[in-house]
Order: C-alpha cells, then structure tokens, then sequence
C-alpha cells in the first residue's frame, strides 16, 4: 500500500469522514494536525496547489483533494487500486 498523508484538524467533520472511509479500506495513514503544528499549514497550501481546507490528502505523493474528492474516487471504484498499487 502507497503512503498515505492527511492534513487535518481535530475538530472537521470531513477530516473524520475521510479517516473513517481509509480506516474501512484497511488503510494507514499518517495524520499532520495543523491545528497543533501551525508552520505544517504553509507545507499543505503549498502541496495543495493552493488549497486550504482540511482535509488535504495525498497517497503515494499523489495530492487526491479533500474528503469530497476522496469519497468520488471511491464511489468510481478509483480507490481501491490505488491503495493496491503501492
């Protein structure tokens, strides 16, 4: 499986929905609060292509978006193998 990196705060809803959606596919991932590393927020704007909103994720170097993005990848059957293709 690809390396997973998630930028999130604690309180997001989002944030949580797409924790709970890579828990399921059995997925680990590493979480940056930004919330508790302020200077990581910079990092994600800049990896983001400007966005700001958490979640940002990113799987195997691949930046896939936020929650809603991570979510219509799944329902395209997108997601799947590219958790295998690590």
């Amino acid at each position: 499986m690809p390396p997973i990196l998630m930028y999130t705060t604690p309180t997001c809803g989002y944030c949580m929905a797409a924790k709970r959606l890579l828990t399921a596919k059995g997925a680990d991932f590493q979480e940056i609060n930004v919330a508790a590393e302020p200077g990581r927020r910079a990092e994600m704007v800049q990896r983001a292509a400007g966005r700001r909103t958490v979640p940002q994720i990113f799987i195997g170097g691949r930046h896939i978006g936020g929650f809603d993005d991570l979510n219509a990848l799944d329902r395209a059957g997108g997601l799947d193998p590219l958790l295998a293709a690590g």
